[in-house]
């Protein structure tokens, strides 16, 4: 029942976000910045939270998940290094996550056969 909880809210936020693109002016540069804020004001007043533990990947995987993940931090750090917390938390929080996109993405930059688009 999880993976269908997971695949159902993940496309559900997918959705949303394919409905901006479809129905809206949205760049999606601009859905990504909404959806990244979204989930840092949700994660910040606690309203994503049941949705982490409700649909787990779900919710985690979409942009919306990475904004929940940098309010966790920066909110963790806070408690434990004050003010200083604020502007590391996020960071710290979100480290492993981003480190892999660069490096998955080198990768892919490297093995990958750049095509000419027309």
């Amino acid at each position: 029942m999880q993976y269908l909880w997971a695949f159902l809210i993940g496309g559900a936020i997918c959705t949303i976000g394919q409905l901006l693109l479809s129905l809206t002016r949205l760049t999606p540069p601009r859905i990504l910045v909404l959806f990244v804020t979204l989930g840092v004001l949700f994660g910040g007043l606690g309203l994503y939270e049941p949705l982490v533990r409700f649909a787990g990947a779900g919710a985690t995987v979409p942009l919306t998940g990475f904004g929940y993940t940098l309010a966790r931090g920066t909110i963790e750090a806070v408690k434990t290094d004050g003010i200083l917390g604020a502007f590391t938390g996020g960071l710290k929080a979100t480290a492993g996550g981003v480190a892999a996109a660069v490096l998955f993405g080198y990768l892919g930059a490297l093995l990958g056969k750049p095509k000419t688009k027309y």
